[in-house]
């Protein structure tokens, strides 16, 4: 295993950026870069041991520098959304940018996808990877409290990453941290759609939403509707039957609640494409996982190899809790006080069905 850092480019007030690849002793490779720590690309095998990159993004630096829908990054202050930007906390209300229709998203206009992060290499017996922190400082995009993150990244040689995130903060704050990498199991530069995929949730339940998909406060039960991925189904199968959630988010957009009471890691989802034999999956920490299937890519972003990006031409599969909990007191809390430490553990495994 091993990990070798380059220069990737400059942001555009200057500021040098590299790029961290890390390759497995079986010819998997995953880059990273320390902008907005994005997973730039990730190869791994298919049935017949050809490798493909499997994440939607650019080729150079300057894509990710451009406007584009968080391919690969880390999202923080609060990944997903929160309602006109705005909570309340111990009596206090915060007020923060609005730059999804009237909410929240993502952290903001300058959310943690758009910061570089300070870098240092990770050689461990079980893998190899990049240790990323940040100071996010008390005001910074509406949010309290000075907060000092750090992500790890760790890829091992049976194909997984592991993502590590740990956080600490000098007064009472919200939290909700997450990668928002886009997956197409047929290849990046296959030019096809993911609706042929074959996904598994672990979730009994989901959180629908309004027109603006901000959580009802509903925690809903899937069976007998399309959100239901308790038994494997192909992602289109049922992205267009006469269903409110669906009709609102364009296909899928939603927050699941998992079946789980604990922090434990526990499997989440599973995803599996027939052609090539690839199959993902994930396990993670956290009450929730935010499918979304790429319903507001229109082909006016040109990604990898020249491949226009479409609808539906890459999948999401955010670990999260749920979307708006700082003003949803029925949602797990997403409060962080001094003197705890927040975490929280995914792991994206890659293996093939023959």
């Amino acid at each position: 295993m091993n990990v070798t850092k380059q220069f990737y480019g400059k942001t555009h007030d200057g500021v040098a950026v590299d790029l961290y690849t890390l390759q497995n002793d079986h010819g998997g490779v995953v880059s990273i870069t320390n902008y907005g720590g994005i997973i730039v690309s990730w190869h791994v095998p298919d049935r017949h041991g050809k490798f493909d990159d499997i994440l939607l993004g650019f080729e150079t630096f300057e894509g990710f520098l451009g406007e584009h829908p968080y391919f690969g990054a880390l999202i923080g202050r609060y990944g997903n959304r929160i309602e006109q930007g705005k909570f309340t906390l111990n009596g206090v209300e915060y007020t923060l940018a609005k730059n999804n229709g009237h909410n929240h998203l993502h952290g903001g206009l300058k959310g943690f996808d758009k910061v570089v992060w300070k870098a240092t290499e990770v050689r461990r017996a079980d893998g190899v990877g990049v240790e990323l922190h940040y100071l996010s400082k008390d005001g910074e995009e509406g949010y309290p409290g000075n907060l000092n993150v750090t992500v790890v990244y760790v890829f091992t040689n049976d194909q997984a990453l592991k993502i590590e995130y740990t956080a600490t903060t000098d007064n009472d704050t919200v939290l909700n941290l997450t990668n928002h990498a886009y997956f197409n199991l047929c290849g990046a530069l296959s030019g096809k759609n993911v609706l042929g995929h074959e996904l598994t949730i672990q979730a009994d339940a989901f959180t629908p939403g309004d027109a603006g998909l901000i959580p009802t406060g509903e925690i809903r039960s899937v069976k007998g509707t399309p959100m239901d991925f308790t038994k494997p189904a192909p992602i289109g199968a049922r992205i267009k039957e006469d269903y409110e959630p669906l009709h609102l988010a364009g296909g899928y957009d939603h927050n699941y609640v998992l079946n789980k009471s604990d922090q434990a890691l526990t499997l989440a989802a599973q995803v599996y494409e027939p052609t090539s034999g690839r199959v993902m999956e994930v396990h993670t920490t956290e009450p929730g996982i935010q499918l979304y299937t790429g319903n507001f890519l229109d082909g006016t972003i040109t990604g990898k190899g020249g491949v226009a990006y479409h609808q539906h031409s890459g999948f999401c599969l955010e670990t999260q809790h749920f979307p708006n909990s700082p003003n949803r007191p029925n949602f797990p809390s997403t409060t962080l006080k001094p003197g705890e430490t927040y975490t929280q553990t995914t792991i994206y495994t890659f293996s093939v069905k023959k």
